[in-house]
């Protein structure tokens, strides 16, 4: 996380240092040649405001998903991404240009929060209540408010979390129990 950090910052210091020539590589709204920087707008962001006030959910956040392992942590990113920067592309006004890790932010969010849920594992129930103390107040970015910020990916992001959990942590149904195979109980 220490690394991927590190990333979001010197992208925005190579974007200062350009006068803002990075931006052009965020999510252009409802424009087909804007598609493809779906994955590239979460490493951008507009000034250093705006990253400082993403970073530390971006590194706590990220670190809780990443010690469910590096697989699951690449998984829950892809598809908290996707689905947080095609939200931003159909929803959003056009002539918009969408970027930043928040809707990244809110897949690991609520990711974190839904597995705890469908696992039922104590550890991970109380890592989602700890998330949902500390961070529980970020939800209502998933709705219309301030100028400037895209509840559109935020919204995205969080059914990208949801969706990343039931797909990782969804319990599947077991096969009924058959003669001569361990749980069958037999009766006439």
């Amino acid at each position: 996380m220490v690394i991927a950090l590190g990333v979001l910052w010197l992208s925005e210091l190579v974007d200062q240092l350009s006068g803002n020539q990075l931006d052009y590589y965020g999510i252009h709204a409802r424009e087909l040649d804007g598609l493809p920087e779906i994955y590239t707008a979460p490493l951008l962001h507009g000034g250093w405001e705006h990253l400082m006030a993403n970073s530390g959910p971006f590194f706590v956040l990220g670190l809780l998903v990443l010690l469910g392992g590096a697989l699951r942590w690449v998984v829950t990113t892809l598809i908290s991404v996707t689905v947080s920067g095609l939200a931003a592309w159909v929803l959003t006004p056009i002539g918009t240009i969408v970027l930043g890790a928040s809707g990244l932010i809110f897949g690991w969010l609520t990711y974190l929060l839904v597995r705890g849920i469908l696992t039922r594992r104590p550890a991970q129930v109380i890592m989602g209540i700890a998330v949902l103390v500390v961070y529980g107040g970020m939800i209502w970015g998933v709705l219309p408010g301030a100028a400037g910020i895209s509840w559109q990916a935020h919204l995205g992001g969080a059914a990208g979390g949801i969706l990343a959990a039931w797909l990782l942590h969804r319990r599947r149904s077991s096969p009924a129990p058959t003669p001569g195979r361990p749980g069958y109980v037999g009766g006439r």
